[in-house]
């Protein structure tokens, strides 16, 4: 099994999720299009749909496994196995082309909708592997003042690990919530690849932010 990581921009900086009601339908879409047959127009657009689906009498025959997830303002961040030759490609086409027809009538706009060709990079490595479903998680921490610069690991960098943590904890718009065992759409997710490398997943981004909070590293220089 080979694990992708896969992202892709609104063109121009664009924001490709204006509300809610954008953010649920794009998790629609993933669940939805995640299928060798083609699609069908949704019926109902709220949350509910993902967990219960709308075609219980067709056998879905799934194109990849969404292992991770998370949607930004202006992104989206995927990691992905195929399941079947083409899948990925599929996947992706039904996701981009489907959302983006969604967008533009919603909006009243045309033309393209996403940043170029969808990044594809493959997890070889194995630190890649043990970081990447947290790189993915910690996205939303772009929003919140006093940890924009959590990307850089080996700077003190949180301002207050308990607050990046509760406010993780309120963010629908990733698999997080559904690793740390809350359940929030759970049917878009196989988790087991990465459960069984992190066995307390709360645990475990709790510790990561503790190691990069200001307050950590400007004790230990005082010691």
């Amino acid at each position: 099994m080979e694990l992708y990581h896969i992202l892709n921009r609104g063109i121009d900086g664009r924001k490709l999720f204006l509300d809610s009601q954008d953010y649920v339908r794009f998790i629609h879409n993933m669940y939805e299009f995640n299928d060798a047959a083609s699609a069908l127009e949704f019926t109902r657009r709220d949350a509910r749909d993902v967990n219960n689906g709308h075609r219980k009498s067709h056998t879905r025959k799934r194109l990849v496994e969404i292992h991770g997830w998370c949607l930004m303002k202006d992104h989206y961040h995927l990691l992905i196995s195929e399941l079947i030759d083409g899948g990925m490609v599929k996947f992706m086409a039904k996701i981009n082309i489907g959302y983006a027809k969604y967008y533009n009538e919603r909006y009243a706009r045309h033309g393209h909708l996403f940043q170029g060709k969808t990044k594809k990079i493959l997890i070889s490595r194995e630190m890649h592997f043990l970081y990447i479903l947290n790189y993915v998680h910690l996205n939303p921490l772009d929003y919140m003042t006093g940890a924009t610069k959590w990307r850089e690991r080996d700077k003190s960098t949180i301002r207050n690990a308990k607050e990046a943590l509760e406010y993780l904890d309120k963010y629908r718009w990733s698999s997080y919530l559904d690793y740390c065992d809350k359940k929030n759409f759970p049917s878009l997710l196989i988790k087991i690849l990465f459960k069984n490398t992190f066995s307390n997943y709360r645990n475990e981004i709790k510790e990561y932010l503790k190691d990069v909070e200001i307050t950590s590293i400007t004790d230990l220089q005082f010691e």
